[in-house]
């Protein structure tokens, strides 16, 4: 362990002193090497003679003689130095094509179906030996599960950020309806009364919640909708449409994706409710780690490809792009 009292009488300046010292032996070389006046190294001097109880140094002619104390410290005070410098030299870049280790991201399903696909091919070309992990995504453990270091960050409707996390938003997520045109035969575009009419299918996450955003919105309108199921997850709701006439209504990013795969509609909604604020979380001890940087980085690039290739209206922020 180190004894902190022994080196609180040290200043690390004068160790580089007296290794600057021992390399020139000559007090007007090396207080030109430490960028000093020669009094300013006499005073360092002095204080070093001072906390090691040693003269450390005898002028002799023109030059300086180490004593038996300076010779026998001087390994150890160079060695030293040399790891100091080393701890603190800047770090290298980092290298995705060398890297072998993991990536971890956290989203909701309806954002894997968007993003993690594009993400992890994109990721094996510009970093092979590496490996994506989608960690699923619990909106109440999701603070506690980043602070473990669970995932990298995670993609989604954030709540207001602890302070020793940041929160980075990307984009505005409107909803959209989508059904299958060969159930329900609706005109475009998808009039309230057409929307209303027909029954809905809705993703629940949680069979105690309250009423939806859409909920609240028709009622404001004086309007309802019928629910006539509800699925925990995205990935039912393809099938479950191509089984029955009804609507469902769901983040527009993978409304598209589903519309293309499954070859289902979609339909602006016939009202307006708020849209969504996507953000990226993360910790803030990684906001300057190369790693880190670098794939918050991809993701960024992967979505905003993704986003435009599917013809979502939506865009990354630019602070989030930059």
């Amino acid at each position: 362990m180190i004894n902190d009292a022994t080196l609180r009488k040290i200043d690390l300046n004068l160790l580089l002193a007296f290794s600057v010292l021992m390399q020139e032996r000559n007090v007007s070389r090396a207080a030109e090497r430490l960028l000093l006046g020669q009094p300013g190294l006499s005073a360092a001097l002095k204080r070093l003679r001072e906390a090691l109880n040693d003269e450390l140094f005898v002028r002799v002619g023109r030059g300086l003689q180490p004593t038996p104390r300076a010779l026998s410290i001087a390994p150890v005070i160079e060695e030293a130095l040399t790891c100091i410098e080393k701890a603190i030299r800047p770090p290298a870049a980092f290298d995705p094509a060398s890297y072998e280790g993991e990536f971890r991201i956290s989203m909701c399903d309806n954002l894997e179906t968007a993003f993690f696909g594009p993400l992890a091919a994109r990721l094996r070309q510009l970093a092979p030996g590496a490996k994506l992990i989608g960690v699923a995504s619990e909106k109440r453990e999701a603070a506690k599960l980043l602070d473990d270091g669970a995932y990298d960050f995670s993609v989604a409707v954030h709540d207001e950020p602890a302070s020793w996390h940041v929160r980075e938003p990307l984009f505005e997520q409107c909803s959209m309806s989508i059904y299958d045109p060969t159930q329900l035969r609706l005109k475009a575009p998808l009039g309230l009364a057409d929307f209303v009419a027909n029954p809905h299918i809705t993703i629940a996450y949680d069979s105690d919640a309250a009423a939806t955003t859409l909920d609240i919105a028709l009622a404001r309108i004086g309007q309802k909708r019928t629910v006539a199921a509800s699925v925990p997850r995205f990935s039912a709701l393809p099938t479950a449409l191509k089984a029955m006439p009804a609507i469902a209504t769901v983040p527009e990013a993978i409304a598209r994706c589903m519309a293309q795969l499954h070859g289902l509609a979609i339909a602006r909604l016939p009202f307006d409710i708020p849209a969504d604020p996507v953000s990226m979380l993360y910790r803030r001890v990684d906001q300057a780690d190369g790693r880190a940087v670098w794939f918050r980085r991809l993701f960024i690039e992967v979505a905003s490809a993704a986003l435009e290739a599917s013809g979502c209206t939506t865009t990354i922020a630019k602070k989030a792009a930059a």
